[in-house]
Formats: structure tokens, sequence, C-alpha cells
């Protein structure tokens, strides 16, 4: 029985239920990352014993799926967008957002599938935005790639952010203070394709990277579906 299947005790003497537990732990998880979360810790928020939260929540992996669940209502559209590449840009678009809110999610997602409501709302919207256009297995596909590439710049940016946070360095601190090692090496010859790109190249924000390789993505996928 999943934790969303089972139902939750009484919530009595200190008024307690999943949603309060939830919110808590997600509150922990946005001050100082998932290693922030215990149920211990998530208890004391709550002014609640740690034991008690065992009657709703049977492990941290449990807390952590109705946690992720709990961002995916923020990914989910206020009403659905009109055609096929609408719905895959603008799901991958709330999915950042929501992430550069909870930075913690970079570390749960691309892993097996979160199977709460929420999760499985996003998924059957995908899906249902492609469906008909070709064959299941192309449409299955054509979600997982968009997916794969979402994961993969997000967690990038997620990771220059904290890098960030750890060394005190803004992106442009970092590029000065390692520049003269680069320029050396670059000096040398054996790197003509990297200094072109670092010499000529157009630096431009996360956010253009994101879409840009997003709008790569779906001209991809619009190829197979033609």
């Amino acid at each position: 029985m999943t934790v969303w299947d089972r139902p939750e005790p009484p919530s009595r003497p200190v008024p307690l239920d999943r949603q309060r537990i939830v919110a808590a732990a997600i509150a922990l998880a946005d001050e100082g990352g998932l290693e922030a979360v215990s149920l211990r810790k998530v208890a004391a928020r709550l002014d609640a014993g740690p034991m008690r939260l065992y009657g709703y929540i049977s492990t941290k992996e449990e807390l952590f799926d109705l946690m992720v669940d709990e961002v995916y209502a923020e990914i989910l559209p206020d009403e659905q967008p009109g055609d096929w590449r609408q719905v895959l840009a603008t799901r991958a678009h709330r999915t950042r957002q929501a992430t550069l809110r909870h930075q913690w999610l970079a570390d749960l997602l691309g892993g097996r599938a979160v199977l709460g409501p929420n999760a499985l709302a996003v998924t059957e919207a995908d899906l249902a935005a492609l469906d008909g256009l070709a064959d299941l297995d192309t449409v299955m596909r054509a979600v997982e790639t968009v997916s794969a590439y979402v994961i993969g710049a997000i967690r990038r940016e997620v990771a220059n952010l904290r890098a960030e946070r750890a060394t005190g360095l803004s992106e442009r601190d970092w590029q000065r203070a390692f520049g003269p090692h680069v320029t050396r090496m670059l000096a040398t010859g054996r790197y003509p394709a990297l200094a072109r790109a670092v010499h000529d190249g157009t630096d431009v924000d996360a956010a253009t990277t994101f879409a840009t390789g997003l709008d790569w993505v779906l001209d991809a996928v619009a190829a197979k579906l033609a």
C-alpha cells in the first residue's frame, strides 16, 4: 500500500495531517536542502512527537515522494495550453521555475516516477497533448526526450547556483579568477575550437540557454511526429 493509499490516523492530541507534515518538510528543505529534512526535525517544527509522524509516513523516502508531488502541483498549469508544443514547453518552463523555488527538487528528479496525483496529472497532460499524433511508442519517447533535456538543464543550472553559494563567487567572478589559466591553455594552440568559442561565442543567461535548448528539442520532436 502506497503512502497515497494508506489512510491517515486520528489527528489528536496535536492537530496533524500529511498536508501539514509535507508543508513543514518543504519549508525545511527550502531553507537547508534535503539534508535538513528528517522526521525528527519535521516533528519539532510541528511541535509534535517524532513517533506520531510514523502514523502518517513510514520512511523518509515516502516523505520525499510526498514533497515532490506537492511541488508538481505548482507545475500543473491553471489552464491546458493549446497544441502539444505549447503543453510540453509550458510544462518545461514551469518545472524549471518550480525547481528554482525549491532547489532540492533537482536532487529528486529523474529517478523512478513519482506516483502521486499531481505527478500523474502532469504526465497525463503530456501524453494527452500528443495522443493521436503518432504511435504510442513514438509519443512515449517524445515525452521522455523532453523530460531528459529539462532535468539535465535544470540540474546544471542548480549546480551552478550552489557553486556560487559555496564559493562566494558569481559566474563572472569565477571566470575572472580562472581567466589567466584558460588564456595560457588556449595560447598553446591545442584547443582551437574551444578558443574560437571563448573568444567569439555569445555569453547568454541561464533562462535564454534553457529556452533555446528546449526549442531545439521540440523541433526534433516535431520532425519525428511529421
